[in-house]
């Protein structure tokens, strides 16, 4: 095997061209992130929903407003507690946070990150046009948008270039035909040879080194498992990978030990393709929960919660299901009935391990 190319990313270089990639709601927590970032990758804490399992939300509370507005207090709050433990747990590491733009909260949880020590913001669920505006009191963070498309990574180029006299510090390219979580196309388009790494990652080096002009590191996402899978993205171009479904069966990974051992035993047949409410498709593990998704069946919870989307289905119209609490009823272990995210690679997992034996599996150029 070739050695490993060597990543930077604005200021910060990692041992190794690997970010773990940001799942919430606290699959990927201080305790994952933290891990990662002392094995020589850039840890990620997800800040979606973090405020959900804190001291400063009560999901009792009866008056919507104000439990609305507590829960983006206590993400606000419970962020900035993440940041500081996996600050504690990793003194020198790489941290990043991976913030949606399609949450309501997006610019304060952008300003908080910034404000208290991340090292990179990591934006997807819609694209970060107004990224660097928040964080322009805090030029060492790195700003990483995550796209599925050259075309989004042109208009973000353009955007930023006009406005904010800046590009990138990197983009990840997610494939959706393999990533977890929810995917950039629509469902009729996931079979598109264009939404490929093949096709995708070359087009974007090319127009970024010809167009512009620039070496905009690009860090292929969606699908990557083993070092097998690392050379086959860098020789398309790509100068790192973000892995997200291989972190979940570690012993690091903050989420319930009943989350990791479902996606331990699950299958390659168990992974299926689920409506969310924020329009369009995900990627998960088949259980009672994603049958009655797909089925859009009458007996799914469909109270919003947190009011935490801009688009969300669920508050809008009544369709599909809150998500934050299918996501939330996972990650504390009842896998039953709970939403579980998962890459097309799940059920390839044979044991749980820790971060740093993992990251010495996908970094080992015997």
């Amino acid at each position: 095997m070739k050695t490993l190319t060597t990543l930077r990313i604005g200021k910060y270089t990692p041992k190794y061209p690997i970010i773990q990639g940001g799942m919430g709601i606290r699959i990927s927590g201080a305790n994952l992130a933290s891990a990662v970032a002392n094995a020589g990758g850039i840890g990620v804490i997800s800040a979606v929903g973090l405020g959900l399992k804190s001291p400063y939300f009560d999901r009792q509370e009866k008056n919507v407003k104000q439990r609305q507005e507590k829960f983006f207090a206590a993400n606000r709050l419970a962020l900035i507690d993440e940041l500081k433990k996996a600050r504690l747990l990793s003194p020198n590491g790489i941290i990043g946070v991976n913030i949606m733009v399609a949450a309501r909260d997006y610019e304060t949880l952008v300003r908080t990150a910034a404000e208290n020590g991340a090292n990179l913001i990591i934006s997807g669920a819609g694209l970060p046009m107004n990224l660097p505006e928040y964080t322009a009191n805090y030029p060492d963070v790195a700003l990483v948008p995550i796209i599925s498309s050259d075309r989004a990574a042109k208009l973000i180029c353009r955007r930023w270039e006009r406005h904010h006299q800046r590009l990138p510090d990197a983009f990840i390219v997610e494939n959706p035909q393999t990533a977890g979580g929810h995917l950039g196309v629509k469902k009729e388009e996931l079979a598109n040879p264009a939404f490929s790494d093949a096709q995708i990652i070359p087009q974007l080096v090319k127009y970024l080194r010809d167009e512009l002009g620039v070496n905009i590191p690009i860090i292929a996402a969606g699908g990557v498992w083993d070092r097998t899978d690392i050379d086959r993205v860098l020789a398309l171009g790509a100068s790192g990978v973000q892995i997200g479904t291989r972190f979940i069966t570690t012993h690091e990974c903050d989420a319930d030990i009943r989350y990791k051992e479902f996606h331990l035993h699950a299958t390659p047949e168990d992974v299926v393709i689920v409506p969310s409410p924020v329009g369009m498709p995900g990627r998960a593990l088949k259980n009672a929960f994603a049958e009655k998704a797909i089925a859009n069946s009458p007996d799914l919870e469909k109270r919003c919660l947190a009011n935490c989307l801009h688009t969300c289905r669920c508050r809008d119209s009544q369709e599909t299901y809150c998500i934050i609490q299918a996501l939330d009823n996972a990650v504390r272990g009842n896998v039953d009935n709970g939403l579980i995210f998962a890459g097309s690679n799940a059920g390839r997992s044979q044991k749980m391990m820790s971060v740093a034996e993992l990251m010495a599996e996908l970094t080992d150029n015997n």
